[in-house]
């Protein structure tokens, strides 16, 4: 191989990026590469750009790398993510005291893993693998100590030039695009369910990382308590809210028990949830391919905490309204599918039905409800969105949800 340098150029829109502190060099992806693909890898060159617009990630910097290589018998190019710590020093301190990271390299190179490992051994021959969908990862890297330059890295594949592509929150998602985004998330759900049953697995125990209820309840109350006020102000500008500002003021001082309770897993429907499911964390694909990202909040808990969040945070209202029973229909009918394809009968084994689905979808709405309120900022100053958490607010208020008398239903 030969030993000359690849070319580089790193950008950031108009402004060049200190070559000097950008964490990719050739050496580096090199190393990667070689690792990845397990043959010896000459760089010829490669770009580095932001991979996101400024301040859309909080929990990572995340940069594209765009790279052409040479291994022993072709040249070849490839696109990337790499996500690392926040440059910033209090999102660098919030993520890293927090584990967002960790948990989402240990989601990568632990769990994921041990989803396809476990389709090996149950699906039937000829039965197609039920594919992950999520970016395949290429490299991950974890120091636990503080003082270390590069802490935690995580190289995925870059699926946007693949074809898929984010969508526009203020718009909401499409009915495909939501009945795409539930089967997604229903094979992860399947899988995860079945690795704890066939395997006799207390998941929460094999998988350490994941977002404890007591850890994940403090961090989301601290989002809550910043974002209630600024809701309060939001909805004292309209008439006719006195009663959902009443019940939200009454929700206000157990805000951290009930998110406690509705995070808690609760058997026998218990499996690997996202947890943070809402459309800027998925991409999608014009032939109906969703792609699931971001997995800093993976927990234990259960599944409908994912579907509530999804529909009450990122579906229009009409949507919301008149397509809700039959997208859990439709999710319903995937995680049976999937299970099913892996020797498991939910209904039969373990005593678990539509009608159950229900009532936790029920109790699930206002978990969805808080997590939103405790990211209200971001609906806030766009009338599409603002007028989409209006009706959610009427709606759930209508229904009884916003009452602690909903997690005894």
């Amino acid at each position: 191989m030969s030993g000359s340098s690849a070319s580089v150029s790193v950008s950031s829109g108009d402004e060049s990026l200190d070559e000097q502190e950008c964490p990719v060099t050739e050496e580096w992806l090199t190393a990667v590469l070689a690792s990845h693909l397990d043959t010896q890898v000459q760089v010829d060159r490669f770009t580095v750009r932001p991979g996101c617009d400024q301040g859309e990630s909080v929990l990572s910097d995340i940069l594209a790398v765009n790279v052409d290589y040479t291994d022993t018998v072709a040249s070849h190019s490839l696109s990337l993510i790499v996500k690392l710590l926040p440059q910033d020093p209090f999102s660098r301190y919030f993520v890293t005291e927090a584990q967002f990271d960790l948990r989402e390299i240990k989601f990568y190179t632990k769990v994921a893993p041990d989803l396809l490992r476990i389709q090996k051994d149950l699906l039937a021959d000829g039965c197609e693998e039920i594919e992950l969908p999520i970016p395949k990862c290429l490299h991950a890297r974890y120091n636990a100590d503080n003082d270390s330059v590069a802490q935690s890295v995580l190289v995925l594949e870059n699926l946007k030039v693949q074809g898929y592509s984010s969508c526009e929150f203020s718009q909401g998602l499409t009915l495909q695009q939501a009945q795409s985004a539930l089967e997604a998330i229903a094979r992860l759900h399947a899988l995860s369910l079945v690795l704890k049953v066939k395997q006799k697995l207390a998941l929460d125990e094999k998988y350490p990382f994941l977002f404890q209820t007591a850890r994940a309840s403090d961090s989301y109350q601290q989002l809550v308590e910043r974002g209630l006020p600024q809701l309060a102000h939001f909805l004292q500008r309209r008439p006719g809210l006195e009663s959902v500002l009443q019940c939200l003021s009454a929700l206000t001082p157990n805000t951290k028990d009930i998110i406690a309770a509705l995070l808690a897993p609760e058997e026998p429907l218990c499996l690997i949830t996202h947890t943070d499911f809402w459309c800027n964390n998925l991409l999608f694909r014009e032939d109906g391919q969703c792609a699931v990202l971001d997995w800093q909040m993976v927990t234990y808990s259960r599944p409908t905490n994912d579907v509530a969040l999804l529909l009450v945070s990122s579906l229009s209202t009409e949507l919301r309204r008149t397509h809700t029973e039959t997208l859990l229909d439709a999710y319903w009918a995937a995680l049976n599918s999937y299970s099913s394809r892996l020797q498991l009968n939910i209904t039969a084994e373990l005593g678990y039905d539509r009608q159950n689905l229900s009532k936790d979808f029920r109790r699930s709405l206002l978990l969805a409800l808080l997590l939103c309120i405790g990211s209200v900022d971001v609906a806030l100053g766009d009338p599409l969105t603002e007028q989409r958490l209006l009706d959610v607010l009427h709606d759930l208020h209508t229904d009884g949800i916003l009452s602690t008398d909903v997690l005894d239903q």
